[in-house]
């Protein structure tokens, strides 16, 4: 049995932990039981089931903006966007004070992303609010532009402008805030700060940059057709 001067002192030291800063404290935490591998093979086999599925569902509509591998892949991208926001992000804005302690699946995900910024484990402000507008505004959203370009809905590109507008503004605050910092919350590995910070974040700039684009294009088409003069039919004379 241990001693009392020895119960402190272990009581004492912090818990050892991956995430940087290095001093910061985490009494709460434990390791992953998965490894780094099985945590990424888990996550892309789950959103490579979504992306199948999702797939395949917007190759059985034959008509009208399902139609072309561009709209598919838009279709599929909101369909993503919709399970990424609502479960993941969502998960994150429910659980954010005890994930550093958490085993589930969800939480093995946000305890390795959070190598690459540990603003997720100490419930961060900024990053709280904006992954819960994400998750409860954006995900829902997502899920209607989906449905409005299965069935045509003219409502689609409003929302689509909506939603990736709202992405790249809260993307490029997420970036801006700790780099602004010289980004001390991630471990500056290379792997860690190019392809978990960088690459998983940059999709949310990228694609939604093309999606606003393609929105403003068909919209601003919609208004130029309503505002064009009706051609009136031209009365023929008789001789």
């Amino acid at each position: 049995m241990a001693s009392p001067v020895a119960e402190a002192i272990i009581n004492a030291a912090p818990t050892l932990h991956p995430y940087y800063p290095r001093h910061l404290v985490m009494d709460h935490y434990v390791p992953n039981t998965n490894s780094m591998m099985e945590t990424l093979v888990k996550m892309f086999a789950v959103f490579g089931t979504i992306i199948s599925g999702s797939l395949l569902l917007s190759r059985r509509k034959r008509q009208s903006t399902i139609r072309g591998l561009g709209n598919q892949l838009t279709f599929v991208w909101f369909v993503m966007c919709g399970f990424i926001h609502l479960g993941l992000e969502g998960y994150f804005g429910i659980y954010h004070k005890t994930l550093a302690g958490m085993n589930t699946p969800l939480a093995q995900v946000w305890k390795e992303y959070s190598i690459s910024d540990s603003r997720y484990l100490t419930s961060d402000s900024f990053v709280l609010i904006m992954e819960r507008i994400t998750a409860f505004a954006w995900g829902p959203l997502a899920f209607y532009v989906a449905y409005a370009q299965y069935h045509n809905l003219p409502s689609r590109y409003i929302i689509q402008l909506i939603i990736s507008l709202g992405q790249i503004y809260g993307n490029v605050l997420y970036y801006c805030t700790t780099l602004i910092e010289g980004a001390p919350h991630g471990d500056p590995h290379p792997y860690y700060y190019y392809f978990y910070f960088v690459h998983f974040n940059a999709w949310w700039i990228v694609v939604p940059g093309i999606l606003l684009f393609n929105a403003i294009k068909n919209l601003h088409r919609a208004v130029a057709a309503s505002s064009a003069p009706a051609s009136c039919p031209v009365s023929k004379k008789h001789k």
